[in-house]
């Protein structure tokens, strides 16, 4: 577990996106039930997470379509959640940063930390910006 003053910047980083954070096993069941889309993303204390993970899923929220739902976890902390959110990802291992876009409680398209290191928050926003189009 990390020390709180370490992670309260990063998970309001998404928060004050309009990201809803997810403590419970209980409370990532209720969110990817939704109907509709949601996104989860995997939040992490990592550089990639936060020089392109997180300014990436938040800059995708600018297009013409978003996902009805935006929600986090973070790894390292909110163990429970995390763990729930990640059973909801397989057959994807889990990793993190990661993020997640389910529809009607199915998950329609994965961005896993291969697919965010080394890529810039423009090309993460522009991959999910697609994703929304096709799915919202």
């Amino acid at each position: 577990m990390y020390p709180e003053d370490l992670v309260k910047p990063m998970k309001a980083e998404l928060e004050s996106a309009g990201f809803t954070s997810l403590h419970t096993s209980e409370e990532v069941e209720k969110a990817i039930a939704k109907e509709g889309t949601t996104l989860v993303m995997v939040n992490s204390v990592c550089g990639c997470a936060a020089g392109t993970a997180r300014p990436g899923a938040i800059a995708s929220l600018q297009g013409d379509k978003s996902p009805s739902n935006l929600t986090t976890v973070f790894a390292g902390v909110d163990a429970e959640a995390t763990n729930e959110a990640r059973e909801f990802m397989i057959p994807f291992p889990p990793s993190s940063p990661a993020i997640a876009l389910f529809k009607d409680g199915q998950l329609v398209h994965m961005l896993e930390r291969h697919h965010i290191e080394g890529r810039s928050a423009e090309a993460i926003a522009g991959n999910l910006a697609m994703a929304y189009d096709e799915f919202c």
